[in-house]
């Protein structure tokens, strides 16, 4: 396996392979993280690794994705993690290209993130001015028959659009703009269904493309029911995402 060593950024939400997250940089450990990015040459990819947060453990306290200025707050790099900041995150994450990034005049970021490739977490460094891991590189094996499953899965994903939607006639996405390769459907599935961090986590881990398309299509078949029995739903719009806070 390969390894590396890389900026760490934990988030309550996950980041999959080939999608984008927009993030809200506002706490000095992720400035300083965003500042050391910039300093690389602008030909090369400035990789950072997202790890979702696990239950109980907060980044820091927040209102409506901005800081609470009257709370206090615990300093240094692991602020918020306890004394085993790696037992904080879950053990899989995704590395992610910062492919913009604007510096405020406050000294706070906005960075539009591109997830590239999982990893798993070996160990955290708190000795810097932010967080540090050792990641191993995942590889993903697409498994027996994960083009046909793939069909599938995108058939009951339109079903799921149109029922949280409240769509009659057509789908939020057609199949003229929505991918037919297997791993690329599985982690756009993945990050556009409505599911809480811990399920989306579950299919981030996933060992291979069939385990993960299997688990999307026994959710999607769950979730468009529940949704088919209840009275009305208002109209969800899949392609915005809400900016995440650090």
């Amino acid at each position: 396996m390969t390894t590396a060593h890389l900026p760490l950024f934990p988030l309550n939400a996950v980041l999959f392979p080939g999608l984008v997250m927009p993030l809200n940089i506002f706490e000095e450990r992720y400035r300083a993280m965003m500042r050391e990015l910039l300093k690389a040459d602008e030909s090369e990819p400035r990789r950072f690794v997202v790890v979702a947060i696990r239950d109980g453990h907060e980044v820091a306290p927040t209102a409506s994705g901005m800081p609470d200025p009257t709370a206090l707050r615990e300093r240094g790099p692991s602020a918020g993690f306890g004394p085993e900041p790696l037992k904080a995150f879950h053990p899989v994450g995704c590395v992610a290209d910062a492919t913009t990034v604007r510096e405020r005049p406050d000294g706070s970021f906005e960075v539009l993130a591109t997830g590239t490739s999982r990893v798993r977490l070996l160990s955290v460094d708190t000795g810097g001015p932010y967080l540090t891991a050792e990641v191993e590189d995942l590889t993903e094996d697409s498994g027996e028959g994960a083009g046909a499953l793939a069909e599938v899965v995108l058939r009951a994903f339109r079903g799921y659009q149109k029922r949280l939607a409240g769509a009659r006639e057509r789908s939020l996405s057609t199949s003229d703009n929505l991918p037919d390769e297997p791993s690329v459907v599985s982690y756009l599935v993945a990050a556009a269904a409505v599911l809480d961090t811990s399920a989306k986590q579950g299919l981030l881990e996933a060992p291979d493309t069939v385990t993960r398309l299997r688990e999307e299509l026994k959710l999607l078949r769950a979730e468009t029911a529940v949704i088919r029995h209840l009275p009305s739903l208002p109209a969800v719009d899949l392609t915005l995402k809400p900016t995440s806070p650090n």
